[in-house]
């Protein structure tokens, strides 16, 4: 169970704050709920119903900063996981997507990178899904570690970048 003021990621609206817990009616009968505000969405609010254990299942804590730290320098040993059927590929990743474990959404992000970067040396794109899957991933992994290391989403990429050319000197 959660409580207010507790730092969530929820599935792919990132990370949330629990606002309060509520008691709503919408529509079929009075329901206590978690009042989610995404943090990097103000305008955003989220009900959860605090009976729903499926959709509780989306409801991760936010990692402490070694956690985070952890992650980071795990990911060069992270493996690909490129699926060359698009069907299968668009599948497996809105899967990976869906569950939100960390480790498969960095596998993705990673994936979709490499990718891309041979796409781009062959002049050409990465397909219109994969873009969207690239970014909701990004988006969900960099929102959470800007929370953690006190930093703007936007300096996520170039610090993990700068994080793992150290480790390699």
């Amino acid at each position: 169970m959660f409580q207010v003021n507790d730092m969530i990621v929820y599935g792919t609206h990132g990370v949330c704050k629990v606002q309060e817990i509520v008691s709503r009616d919408f529509g079929k009968e009075m329901k206590d709920y978690y009042l989610l505000k995404p943090v990097y969405d103000s305008g955003a609010t989220i009900f959860v119903p605090v009976d729903n254990e499926k959709l509780q299942a989306k409801m991760r804590r936010v990692l402490s900063e070694e956690e985070v730290r952890r992650m980071i320098h795990g990911m060069p040993d992270e493996q690909l996981i490129w699926i060359e059927n698009d069907n299968a590929r668009k599948e497996a990743y809105k899967q990976i997507m869906d569950k939100g474990d960390r480790a498969q959404l960095i596998q993705l992000v990673k994936t979709l990178y490499f990718h891309s970067k041979k796409q781009k040396e062959k002049g050409k794109r990465l397909h219109v899904s994969d873009e969207v899957f690239l970014r909701e991933a990004e988006k969900i992994l960099y929102e959470e570690i800007a929370l953690v290391l006190h930093m703007d989403k936007e300096e996520v990429r170039p610090y993990i970048i700068k994080e793992l050319a150290e480790e390699k000197d």
